[in-house]
Formats: structure tokens, C-alpha cells, sequence
């Protein structure tokens, strides 16, 4: 039996939803405490969303597109790559 050993790398892509929300609201709401009020959300949420603290989830979304009628999903949110995660990977191999 020979056995053989491969190194190789594997990259991983990551994908992260984020949103349109913060530069469409000026004009529209005072700030993002009033952008939170027709959202349905909480203010520390919608802060913690603009700072990057938050991910954001269903919730959000669907208050967007309340707070934001007339507008599609595709003009308030979109995916944006994340950073790729090489690693190595090993492969043993063992033939007769």
C-alpha cells in the first residue's frame, strides 16, 4: 500500500447582507431614532446595524421595507463579500 500525502488550499467565500437604508433615509427621516420609529425597531438596534455591531436580520428587513415603501429589496439591501479564509487542507490517500 502506497500511501500519499497532498497539501493543498481551500478558500472559503463568505458573504454578508448589508443595506442601502442609512443613505437613503436622509431627506426622509430626521434621524435614526425617526428612521427606528417607522421601522419598528428598537434605537439601540438600528445603531448597532450602523455601527457594524449588528448583523442584520428579519426583522429588519421587513421594517425597511415598511419604512420605505415603493422601494424594492434590491434598492435597500445587497450582498457585499466578505474577507476569503484560506486554509490547508490535507489529503491522505491510501492505494493497493
Amino acid at each position: 500500500m502506497d500511501e500519499e500525502i497532498t497539501d493543498g488550499t481551500c478558500q472559503e467565500m463568505a458573504v454578508k447582507i448589508k443595506t442601502k437604508v442609512f443613505d437613503l433615509y436622509d431627506g426622509r427621516y430626521r434621524n435614526l431614532s425617526e428612521l427606528a420609529g417607522a421601522m419598528g425597531i428598537s434605537v439601540s438596534q438600528i445603531y448597532r446595524v450602523y455601527q457594524g455591531k449588528r448583523n442584520i436580520n428579519q426583522k429588519f428587513v421587513i421594517g425597511a421595507m415598511k419604512a420605505f415603501p415603493g422601494y424594492k429589496l434590491d434598492d435597500l439591501f445587497y450582498l457585499a463579500p466578505e474577507p476569503t479564509i484560506s486554509r490547508t487542507v490535507r489529503t491522505k490517500v491510501t492505494t493497493r
